[in-house]
């Protein structure tokens, strides 16, 4: 077995751009979830919105780039309002039954054959990025990177715009949790009644969490459109939510760093499994009457959930949790 060829692609995917793109939707989760209390289940359509707002300006619109990005960020601005509206007056789990239920929604939508000309059905849409790699700084002549670790000059420029937008995302999320308006906010997760009876309108900080924590998904939509060259509907499926939940409590829900350190620990693993039963069943070293090569990416989830699970049951706070964390007094 070459263990060359698995470290590297370990370490591509650790900076790649599944990565990115799943570290922006746990940080948006973290505001959510980690932070506000809210338990959102339709993550997957933030990134949606901000996907689909780009490619259907672009494609199908023949709008600018910039003009994308801004109605994309729009979209992932409304549907948090139409989402909130009739849901953060309400306890229990309304908000996660009208997510999941919403994103479900927003994916058959994307995918129906009615509108297939302006969303491109199944098969998605293509032929919207050209004005981001045209500011694309890096020559196509060079791969860039460190080592055997190395990406082509489009790659690269996705993964530098994307860990910026990480960075400044982790930077606001930091700034807002150190202010008054994120100590109310982690009060609203430990008692909501408590910070009410103090004077704060407890639904419009909800509001403002969730509209917060879907337009940092949205920039996630973003960078996976523009790392892939197009958008499908299945992509943005309740999976990509999940994923991003468990990208979140492997490295600590309300921790800053903790999304972002989740997101490269799980596509370090599933790379590394990935590559590594690949060329054990390639190489014989597993006989394909026990493993087949089709069989692979469902026995990477199996050995990686099973890490997941003994890490929640020996560390339930994930890798930079705090059992002892609690909220601030809302002042």
């Amino acid at each position: 077995m070459d263990w060359g060829s698995i470290l590297t692609n370990s370490l591509e995917a650790t900076v790649g751009i599944d990565a990115v793109y799943f570290a922006l939707a746990a940080i948006g989760l973290n505001v959510h979830f980690g932070y506000a209390g809210l338990l959102n289940f339709g993550q997957s359509a933030f990134l949606a919105m901000g996907a689909y707002g780009l490619a259907v300006s672009v494609a199908t619109y023949g709008l600018p780039f910039w003009a994308g990005i801004a109605i994309g960020l729009g979209l992932s601005v409304a549907l948090a309002i139409l989402l909130g509206i009739p849901t953060l007056r309400l306890r229990a789990d309304y908000l996660a039954i009208v997510t999941i239920a919403a994103a479900e929604i927003i994916r058959l939508i994307a995918r129906s054959v009615a509108l297939e000309d302006k969303f491109g059905g199944t098969d998605g849409l293509q032929q919207f990025s050209a004005g981001f790699y045209k500011m694309n700084p890096y020559p196509d002549t060079h791969r860039y990177g460190i080592g055997t670790v190395d990406f082509d000059a489009r790659e690269f420029w996705v993964i530098t715009v994307g860990w910026v937008l990480v960075t400044l995302s982790c930077l606001v999320v930091w700034l807002l949790m150190r202010s008054p308006w994120g100590r109310v906010l982690k009060a609203i997760r430990e008692d909501e009644d408590a910070v009410r009876s103090l004077g704060k309108n407890v639904y419009a900080y909800k509001m403002q969490a969730l509209v917060i924590g879907g337009v940092i998904g949205s920039l996630g939509g973003f960078v996976a459109a523009l790392g892939k060259g197009s958008v499908q509907p299945d992509l943005y499926g309740t999976e990509t939510t999940f994923l991003a939940y468990v990208v979140l409590i492997l490295g600590g829900a309300a921790r800053v760093l903790g999304p972002v350190v989740g997101a490269m620990i799980l596509w370090t693993l599933l790379a590394f499994t990935d590559s590594a039963l690949r060329q054990a069943v390639g190489t014989g070293h597993i006989p394909t009457s026990v493993l087949q090569s089709t069989q692979v990416g469902e026995v990477r989830f199996m050995l990686v959930g099973l890490g997941l699970v003994l890490l929640v049951v020996f560390r339930p706070q994930g890798i930079f949790g705090d059992k002892k964390e609690i909220a601030l007094d809302a002042r």
